[in-house]
């Protein structure tokens, strides 16, 4: 019978903060435990976590909030005792979700327990550094150590052809695996009357097109492309509504964009969903998703929209767009705001169109967690197979500051080992110990328990006098019976 997977899985971001990556996370431990392996996430600390509600085991890694700097938790990847209860779970490997932190943990984990360490580059880095550091020079020091990060892994992933021509772009060299990853919004459109509250909910009209964006709310995600059609839309007089749904650091920013816009009428800013099912019937409310992002390496909610029948308008050419065909089951338009309205304009006058789109994408564009995360553990079973533990000391200089640190806590878990036989070693003897004095005990209990039965029936042949007088002597001579008590007839 085939060994079951232990994978450890670990990113920068897990609900409850909740983005693309959080969610990967999260399938990839449901579906893996579903399936009878072991899977356990370790993720930054946060105040506001119930990891109680998983039926996967969760470790948290020591962080502090810089959520008004980049949107998140930031992990401490040497937290000593993480790293000390990580090495002591089951696992026979190891996931990082993000190429910094998360790489950093599990190379410190890898050098303890000597197992192998998938990557998966989901997102465009190089963007998110370059919107942090504003000194180019520490940019590019900051995507070189990105890039030795990922080399340092044994498998590489990528979730889309896009997503490893960037990570190419960047200086990696080594070779990689496109590994999709999957929605966990069931395929079909949501029941009428979940879809009628979204419509109560938000105020919607029905006679109007309603259009769709789910994600963060961050500028380079391609939203103010999208305000400045619905601009043009506006001042060609066709009614619609937009309900944009997420949070991110540019919020306010965009809110006060589409005021200057004279959208406020017609957006809605409905802020983070959490409740899937709910975000289901959202989706199946609408009738377009507007998805202009180059950031997306993967684009999960074009195939969340996809399940439940709507189809999206992307950037010709982005990762997101990834497998969409124009005009059969989505539509790809130039990166700017003219030519998201020229579409915009046509469709809106045939909602029929936009429906006709959405059951192809539904068709054509779905893929399940179930699917991706098969397709995984397949590569984990190859991996683990071909996995040869090398002293990488060699020839990648940061790779001696993690291997000191597992050689440490290999040698700290080499003395547990002994300190637990030596306890499990001396606990036997103490047992034994007590079991000899116990039998011991026992015997001389028998043999005073004979001594007294003999004395009584030599008693019971004296005369009254003498009878008295040894019943004395049995019930308070020390030597029959120690510590002076009396013995109960």
């Amino acid at each position: 019978m085939e060994e079951p997977l232990h994978v450890g899985l670990i990113n920068d971001s897990f609900p409850p903060q909740i983005d693309g990556v959080a969610n990967a996370v999260l399938n990839y431990a449901r579906i893996l435990q579903k399936q009878n392996n072991y899977a356990l996430v370790a993720a930054p600390y946060n105040p506001d976590a119930d990891d109680s509600v998983y039926p996967f085991r969760v470790i948290r890694y020591q962080s502090i909030d810089v959520s008004d700097w980049v949107g998140y938790r930031a992990g401490n990847p040497l937290d000593p005792k993480a790293i000390d209860q990580i090495s002591q779970e089951p696992l026979n490997i190891i996931h990082a979700h993000c190429p910094v932190t998360a790489v950093m943990l599990g190379r410190s984990i890898r050098e303890t327990i000597k197992v192998p360490m998938v990557f998966t580059y989901h997102t465009k880095f190089d963007i998110d550094i370059r919107n942090a550091i504003s000194a180019k020079l520490l940019q590019e020091a900051a995507i070189k150590a990105l890039v030795r990060n990922i080399e340092s892994c044994d498998d590489v992933w990528v979730v889309s052809k896009g997503a490893g021509d960037n990570l190419r772009s960047l200086g990696y060299n080594g070779s990689y695996t496109v590994m999709e990853n999957g929605v966990d919004v069931p395929k079909g459109r949501a029941s009428d009357s979940m879809i009628q509250t979204v419509m109560d909910l938000y105020h919607l009209d029905l006679s109007a097109p309603l259009f769709l964006y789910v994600g963060r709310m961050m500028w380079y995600k391609g939203i103010r492309i999208t305000l400045d059609a619905l601009c043009l839309l506006k001042k060609e007089g066709i009614p619609f509504q937009m309900l944009f749904v997420g949070s991110g650091i540019d919020l306010e920013e965009i809110m006060k964009y589409a005021e200057s816009l004279n959208l406020s009428d017609r957006c809605i800013f409905a802020g983070a969903v959490h409740d899937r099912e709910f975000l289901r019937a959202i989706y199946s409310a609408a009738d377009l998703f507007l998805f202009p992002s180059t950031f997306d390496t993967n684009g999960l909610v074009v195939r969340e929209a996809a399940a439940s029948g709507l189809a999206s308008i992307l950037i010709q050419g982005s990762c997101a767009a990834e497998g969409v065909s124009d005009e059969q089951n989505g539509i790809l338009i130039e990166e700017t705001a003219m030519s998201m309205a020229k579409v915009l304009i046509g469709l809106c006058k045939n909602r029929e169109r936009m429906k006709e789109l959405g059951e192809n994408a539904m068709e054509q564009l779905y893929c399940s967690w179930e699917m991706s995360v098969a397709k995984a553990s397949d590569r984990y079973k190859e991996v683990n197979k071909h996995y040869r533990p090398k002293n990488q000391i060699l020839f990648r200089p940061d790779d001696a500051f993690f291997k000191s640190i597992g050689d440490s806590y290999s040698a700290l878990s080499r003395i547990r080992a002994f300190y637990n036989l030596e306890k499990e070693k001396r606990d036997i003897r103490i047992s034994n110990q007590l079991k000899k004095y116990s039998d011991r005990a026992e015997k001389s209990r028998e043999a005073l328990d004979a001594i007294r039965d003999k004395w009584h029936k030599l008693a019971q042949d004296m005369s009254e006098d003498i009878k008295e007088q040894v019943e004395y002597y049995l019930d308070y001579n020390p030597f029959i019976r120690p510590g002076n008590g009396k013995i109960k007839k």
